[in-house]
């Protein structure tokens, strides 16, 4: 379902505790209510994927997606 709406691309982090991944979504303005873009269902869905994603450690997909930035390990 498309929101009816003025569209615009937002850089979203997703992050997990080893993981930080970086997507490029579309949001939409909707002209009823153009105080706050909001997202569409798909795109929802989406970031929880890849949220899920990462907590598994699906490097492999979650680089079709975004930017994958690891986790470093403190020194000891």
């Amino acid at each position: 379902m498309r929101i009816p709406g003025q569209r615009i691309k937002r850089t979203r982090l997703i992050q997990t505790a080893k993981y930080v991944v970086a997507v490029d979504v579309e949001m939409v303005i909707p002209p009823d209510d153009p105080s706050e873009p909001c997202y569409e269902p798909e795109t929802v869905n989406l970031l929880r994927e890849i949220k899920e994603r990462a907590q598994q450690g699906d490097v492999g997909w979650l680089r079709t997606v975004g930017k994958v930035y690891a986790a470093l390990e403190e020194a000891a």
